[in-house]
């Protein structure tokens, strides 16, 4: 089982706190698109596509900005490249390129998860953001997900926004709430430096929310999601039960995954033995080139101890935690007695569940998941 990721590097504008690679220059992405078929179609002699292409998760950047003729262009050369039996396709949308119509459209292509960025409902948050929508066409593409009847989606919420109250936040989750959505991911704001946010604080122009401010929304956020019947199944995503998002849970369980696309990662397992992942560059100018050798970058191969740890940082921050016996028989990695006995004190303290072969957080354990997993692996 594998997945693919497809990196779209275009947005209509900078968002304040965004650091991911994106350009606004939306003459390139003609020439963007006629590359990454190219890039499609290099893999066809690699073993990943051989394989079961069970998720594809197309991301950016604003997917949403391709025409349907590109779109058609990307899905036609995936399906002729690789083995695709896909269980979940999502794309990202901004809400103000969401209408019934194109929901219709994107469903013709296999689309059958939208995940879309609200953020806020708030007009002042959104433009501190600065954000492309606004509150209005935030509503009305949620009304347009139910009018479209849409398979699932999942919507973003950004909490911990300088002057951002509980009561301001509260509203934003009760609308968000309000069209009974499947899956929602709540992210605290990260202040990035290099981004117009991360410039402006060191300028002392912004001041951060306090890490007391951003616990409380945190806690906000979980309770009245778990009152909804949404429950968090990882640090940042809450979930009806079976709306989880398979693509991102197959990342957390160490499945194989090719990233296209200017920045895009992949994880590949030649072996039981070791893994490779590697980073295609940040730049669409090489992109365009179409030395799919030497667009990439940060090439590694990771042993099976690295990968043993990595699964715990990323399985303990989900519910399904890890399992003892799994990580014996795929990585070779067994728990020292310090770590026995660690684990043991913290589940005394309420932070872990220890059941069966199985370790995993509390609710009050996933709220320092990174800070308890550190302690975790140096013991």
């Amino acid at each position: 089982m594998a997945g693919i990721y497809i990196h779209i590097p275009f947005c209509k504008q900078a968002c304040s706190y965004c650091d991911f690679y994106f350009l606004t220059k939306q003459e390139l992405r003609s020439p963007f698109v006629e590359a990454l078929v190219e890039e499609i179609k290099s893999f066809g002699s690699h073993p990943i596509s051989d394989e079961t292409i069970e998720t594809i998760y197309i991301g950016g950047g604003t997917p949403s900005l391709l025409t349907m003729d590109q779109l058609e262009c990307i899905f036609t050369a995936l399906d002729k490249t690789f083995h695709l039996k896909p269980i979940e396709v999502t794309l990202e949308m901004n809400p103000d390129d969401v209408t019934p119509e194109y929901l219709n459209q994107i469903q013709t292509f296999g689309v059958d998860r939208a995940s879309m960025g609200v953020q806020s409902f708030d007009d002042d948050i959104l433009r501190f953001m600065h954000r492309a929508h606004d509150p209005k066409e935030a509503l009305k593409a949620l009304e347009a997900l139910q009018l479209a009847n849409f398979p699932s989606y999942t919507a973003d919420l950004i909490y911990g926004n300088p002057g951002q109250s509980e009561e301001i936040l509260s509203r934003d989750i009760d609308q968000l709430l309000a069209f009974n959505p499947p899956h929602i991911s709540a992210y605290s704001l990260t202040v990035e430096s290099g981004t117009r946010l991360g410039k402006e604080v060191e300028r002392g122009v912004v001041t951060p929310a306090s890490d007391d401010t951003v616990a409380n929304h945190f806690d906000l956020v979980r309770e009245k999601l778990s009152e909804s019947g949404i429950e968090q199944y990882e640090v940042s995503n809450f979930a009806k039960p079976g709306k989880e998002a398979i693509h991102n849970s197959n990342y957390w369980r160490h499945h194989n995954y090719l990233g296209l696309g200017p920045s895009a990662h992949s994880l590949y397992w030649p072996d039981d033995e070791k893994a490779e992942r590697w980073k295609n560059q940040s730049s669409l100018k090489d992109y365009l080139n179409q030395d799919w050798e030497n667009v990439r970058e940060e090439q590694e191969t990771l042993n099976l101890h690295e990968m043993a740890e990595e699964r715990l940082m990323l399985g303990l921050r989900t519910k399904w935690g890890v399992s003892v016996n799994h990580l014996m028989d795929r990585y070779g990695y067994r728990f020292s007695d310090s770590q026995m006995k660690w684990l043991q004190f913290q589940a005394d303290e309420n932070n872990v569940i220890i059941k069966d072969d199985t370790i995993s957080f509390t609710s009050d354990g996933l709220r320092i998941a990174d800070h308890l997993v550190f302690q975790l692996i140096t013991k």
